[in-house]
């Protein structure tokens, strides 16, 4: 995508004074394909930005909340390039206000050598994320957590008073608009490394701020059943629903190993994938743990009604954040029902009935929720655990395996329309009409009922009670 991006624009920005400037310089020095390219040009990018729109063919448009920046689309979004102004028109002055080293290298964009005053190659040799100066993160507390973002994004360490900046730094991100906070916690939380990144974030203070939800499970103690207070737990609940999106096969799910990667690659929100998003679940299912946690006269442990006061929880976590709705619903949705599978697996093997009613409770994630729960389960290591690890597989496999064929095929429907009950037996439209199919539609996928006249019979019984 960069190549594409970056041929449009020289082609359009030859003999201009013209700068590939931030992320761009940095991954082509590591070899990476990068979506991250900025150009800066002297005064006012707008016009640069048309003309690089009407040689490609795509669109421009200024970007909503920074200053003077343009975008350019290209054909089908299969390319962007942001165009920005120099600061005083001045390559140096630029590159003297970037936040890191790394991201303090220029490159002429007609072709020549990298303009690196900071010592950006050397750290990147080095493999450390370092400031420009002590004011980086002082003109922009968020460049604390795009520090610990950056460092797992590219596998790379703080430098020791970058780290101790960013700590000093970390209330301040309070101040910071939301949405910026969230655009960098989406990319800690996705990242291949994303338990390394929260457990930076928290060892300089950041989770304090950012997911207070987060830090507040630390040393909080769970029942015999666990191995792990909920903030280990929860962080390997995490690294487990990174391993479903990697090779599903691997946590147990062979069969359905192809469909659950499908499923959690999927766009879902917010710049999400569906695996993405689950990552957010994993970190706020057991948010309410704190203070729902009570302790028995036996001495066992217990957490009643974290799920649904969870849900709660995550839903005000995330608006807090200013996600959109949809992922604040998906989110809630796995919090609220994560404890719905691990209920059944005594019920074994599971009757149509049993497996109907937990399609309709957990919908229209009864797929995400059940890959959700083999995370938490597989995380879940105590007492039991190894007779309770391959029995929850069981169930799930079979959950699975009814998910996704009502994905594909659409919710199985009784025999018998609505309007057919309303003519027939008179019965009247409403809430009660919508119970009368709801007992239809699960005695037939219970095989209970076939054709029109079983249903009607059925709609007779249930209506003569």
């Amino acid at each position: 995508m960069s190549g594409e991006a970056l041929e449009a624009a020289r082609g359009v920005l030859a003999g201009e004074e013209a700068w590939l400037v931030g992320g761009a310089v940095r991954d082509g020095l590591l070899g990476r394909d990068t979506d991250d390219v900025d150009i800066s040009v002297p005064g006012d990018p707008s016009a640069h930005a048309r003309a690089i729109a009407r040689a490609a063919g795509g669109v421009a448009f200024r970007l909503s909340g920074a200053f003077g920046a343009w975008r350019v689309v290209g054909p089908g979004h299969a390319w962007h390039v942001d165009l920005v102004t120099l600061r005083d028109d001045d390559i140096h002055e630029d590159l003297a206000h970037r936040d890191f080293t790394i991201n303090a290298m220029a490159e002429p964009l007609g072709g020549g050598d990298v303009l690196d005053p900071y010592g950006g190659r050397a750290d990147l040799a080095r493999r450390v994320v370092r400031m420009v100066s002590e004011r980086a993160l002082a003109e922009d507390p968020l460049r604390a957590l795009r520090a610990i973002r950056i460092a797992v994004e590219l596998g790379l360490d703080l430098d020791a008073a970058t780290g101790a900046a960013a700590a000093a730094h970390a209330a301040d991100v309070e101040r910071v608009a939301k949405e910026r906070v969230f655009g960098e916690l989406k990319r800690v939380v996705s990242a291949g490394a994303a338990r390394r990144g929260l457990e930076l974030m928290t060892a300089h203070g950041l989770t304090d701020v950012v997911l207070p939800e987060l830090a507040a499970l630390r040393g909080v103690e769970q029942s015999v059943f666990h191995h792990a207070d909920v903030l280990e737990h929860t962080l390997e609940v995490l690294e487990g629903v990174a391993l479903l999106q990697r090779d599903p096969a691997a946590a147990g799910l062979e069969a359905q190993a192809e469909a659950v990667a499908a499923l959690l690659a999927e766009p879902f929100s917010d710049d999400l994938t569906r695996g993405q998003a689950m990552r957010f679940a994993a970190l706020l299912h057991d948010a309410a743990k704190p203070q729902t946690r009570g302790v028995r006269p036996d001495g066992r442990v217990t957490f009643i009604g974290h799920d649904a006061e969870g849900a709660d929880l995550a839903r005000a976590a995330l608006g807090r954040l200013r996600a959109s709705q949809r992922l604040r619903d998906y989110v809630a949705r796995l919090t609220a029902r994560h404890l719905d599978l691990g209920f059944l697996v005594h019920r074994r093997p599971l009757d149509p009935r049993t497996i109907w009613r937990y399609l309709r409770a957990t919908e229209p994630y009864a797929a995400d929720v059940t890959v959700f729960t083999v995370a938490d389960r597989l995380a879940t290591r105590g007492r039991n655990a190894d007779a309770a690890i391959p029995g929850h597989l069981d169930v799930a496999r079979d959950m699975l395996a009814a998910a996704f064929a009502e994905r594909e095929a659409g919710r199985p429907r009784p025999p018998l329309r609505g309007d057919e009950l309303v003519r027939e037996l008179g019965v009247e439209a409403g809430p009660a009409l919508g119970r009368l199919l709801d007992e239809l539609a699960e005695a037939h996928y219970a095989g209970e009922i076939a054709t029109r006249d079983d249903a009607l019979a059925r709609a007779r019984e249930i209506l003569e009670r």
